[in-house]
């Protein structure tokens, strides 16, 4: 896959010149990142107060909402994104209920966007931030916690000041999981968003089996997975560099 996009055009770098000279390719990628990165901040938003809350609960309790939140996952991908279909359709859940109540006259067009797209994947990686924070919560150094309330600390403060930077890590993780597979995601964005809202794995899709052009899907794969590397390369360095300076903070 990898060296064919090298050696079948007029030179070495002809196939990926052609494939970021096209505005409709950089919009695809623009399209791709864009989603990615809200799915990663809406999920780390949910997730926070979710995790949070789960880790304070009982053992049995514990166990039982961790299973509800995982349930998304245990469900087809296909019969998940139909249900969505359900309910941000022009004659959904969603449109008739705000035309009964009269907040609306005319169906809303919520189905085959990139907001149906995002609202879809935060649904699927929601759980996986959830769980990597939940981790982290657990190995929280409780001491710390109770000496900063002992000195006036108020919750608000004693959360983002004390417990945020230990569960660093766990953060890094789950966004690192989460952005990665928003990234390349294909299903979702295929029911979804449509033909219209195209994003690389489904530019992938179409120029592999759609038009059978299999060396502009490779320069599509590479590219996608550059982009996947590098990320987590970043990520996880910034999240090691977090978690030594935490540890020294806490020492001191």
């Amino acid at each position: 896959m990898f060296i064919p996009t090298f050696t079948s055009g007029n030179s070495l770098f002809e196939n990926y010149r052609l494939f970021f000279s096209s505005s409709n390719n950089l919009k695809v990628i623009y399209r791709t990142l864009m989603i990615a990165v809200a799915t990663t901040l809406v999920t780390l938003g949910l997730g926070l107060p979710t995790a949070y809350w789960i880790s304070r609960l009982n053992g049995n309790w514990r166990k039982l909402v961790s299973i509800i939140v995982l349930f998304p996952i245990l469900t087809n991908a296909v019969v998940r994104n139909f249900a969505w279909i359900m309910i941000l359709g022009k004659n959904g859940v969603i449109n008739n209920f705000l035309m009964k109540i009269h907040l609306i006259d005319t169906p809303l067009t919520l189905l085959y966007t990139n907001l149906a797209i995002i609202i879809g994947a935060v649904y699927l990686f929601l759980p996986i931030m959830i769980t990597s924070l939940v981790s982290s919560f657990s190995q929280l150094n409780s001491e710390i916690e109770e000496a900063a309330e002992v000195l006036g600390a108020r919750p608000v403060v004693v959360f983002f000041k004390v417990i945020l930077p230990q569960v660093s890590l766990g953060i890094f993780t789950g966004s690192i999981l989460v952005f990665v597979g928003a990234l390349t995601a294909y299903t979702t964005p295929q029911l979804l968003g449509g033909n219209k809202n195209m994003v690389l794995a489904t530019l992938l899709q179409q120029q592999s089996i759609t038009l059978g052009n299999w060396t502009s899907a490779s320069v599509i794969a590479i590219v996608l997975t550059v982009i996947a590397v590098v990320t987590m390369f970043v990520l996880n360095k910034v999240s090691k560099m977090l978690d030594r300076r935490n540890n020294l903070e806490i020492k001191n």
